[in-house]
């Protein structure tokens, strides 16, 4: 049996190393902001639950989207500047690079997937 050293970190390496995690941390937590909605968001998707009745929006994925209209099953919605209409159960839209699905609709909220990817 061989004894192997294996080479500890200076405590410089590890506070460089704890440093750079939170700074990622915090790079990925500030993608992301909302206003009557809430996210949920990963490295290349989105969450996004829209209230309705109020002004909602967020910003993701560096691109802003707005819940412009919601009438039972269909959604208007604004992403990247542009509009588009979806109704639940439809395939992914494409919009400023991005793909929508529209998740769910109630009475009360609206729930939308965006992603960089059609299949994420």
């Amino acid at each position: 049996m061989t004894n192997r050293r294996i080479p500890s970190l200076t405590p410089a390496r590890r506070a460089a190393g704890l440093l750079a995690g939170l700074a990622l941390g915090a790079a990925v937590l500030a993608g992301c902001s909302s206003e009557g909605a809430s996210t949920d968001c990963g490295l290349d998707a989105c969450t996004v639950t829209f209230d309705r009745g109020v002004e909602a929006k967020a910003s993701i994925l560096g691109v802003d989207a707005r819940l412009v209209s919601a009438q039972g099953d269909q959604v208007t919605l604004e992403v990247a500047g542009e509009q588009i209409t979806l109704t639940t159960g439809q395939a992914a839209t494409e919009v400023g690079g991005l793909f929508v699905t529209l998740d769910s609709a109630t009475d009360t909220q609206v729930k939308v997937r965006i992603s960089r990817n059609q299949n994420g």
